[in-house]
């Protein structure tokens, strides 16, 4: 018999904490999947559509959005801490810039397009360190062609098409939908096109999804062919 793998779509942002422990929780459920094969694409949600295409200060954003820095710090250390439990180091402080995270959904999507799955994924977790872990600008386009490269992309190739549109209707229109769908949060996991999971759920939930959804599919695919 012959099993399909699992698709399973993250519809996250490089700029979501949330997003950030959630990839860590969901590589350690996958580490315990054994033989259930997955396939994992990662996709666009613009958590904050309003930053302006160069980026804004980032006392600025704070501001704007939890009505000033302190505002902020006082919901960061619960963050810190859960990203701290996953092994993760979490040092917002250190973001001066924040980012409008086009380009690094861009840079995601050609990872997948040029270098598979795999490589998506080790973009993903490339931005999302120089940005949480390292206070990275991510408008700095140095900083994104150093992540090009560290996932083994050619940096005057994605020089090139950051400074063109390429993919930008695809991305934006990617992010849209996902919004016509209802996701209002993230990160969402959705497995199998058809069951979803909003936030930085443990590792035991996701690997209980998808095993379910997993084994739904495959009893699926053997009814229709009579087995």
């Amino acid at each position: 018999m012959i099993v399909k793998p699992l698709r399973i779509d993250v519809v996250s942002d490089v700029v979501c904490p949330w997003c950030y422990i959630g990839k860590r929780r969901l590589d350690r459920a996958l580490q315990q999947l054994g033989d259930v094969p997955v396939t994992v694409h990662w996709r666009p949600y613009f958590l904050n559509p309003w930053v302006p295409a160069a980026g804004m200060d980032r006392d600025a954003y704070l501001t704007a959005k939890f009505g000033s820095v302190e505002g902020y710090q006082r919901i960061a250390g619960r963050i810190a801490e859960e990203a701290a439990a996953e092994g993760l180091n979490y040092r917002p402080e250190l973001v001066r810039r924040q980012p409008n995270t086009l380009d690094c959904h861009r840079l995601i999507h050609w990872a997948e397009e040029f270098g598979g799955t795999r490589t998506a994924a080790a973009m993903k977790q490339r931005l999302m360190e120089l940005y949480f872990r390292d206070g990275g600008d991510l408008t700095d386009r140095q900083v994104l062609l150093q992540a090009a490269t560290d996932c083994g992309l050619e940096p005057d190739q994605i020089g090139a098409w950051l400074d063109s549109d390429r993919d930008v209707a695809l991305i934006s229109a990617q992010a849209k939908d996902a919004a016509e769908r209802g996701i209002s949060g993230v990160p969402t996991f959705v497995f199998g096109r058809r069951y979803a999971l909003t936030g930085a759920q443990p590792p035991e939930q996701l690997l209980r999804a998808i095993r379910h959804v997993a084994a739904e599919q495959n009893a699926e695919d053997d009814l229709a062919w009579g087995i």
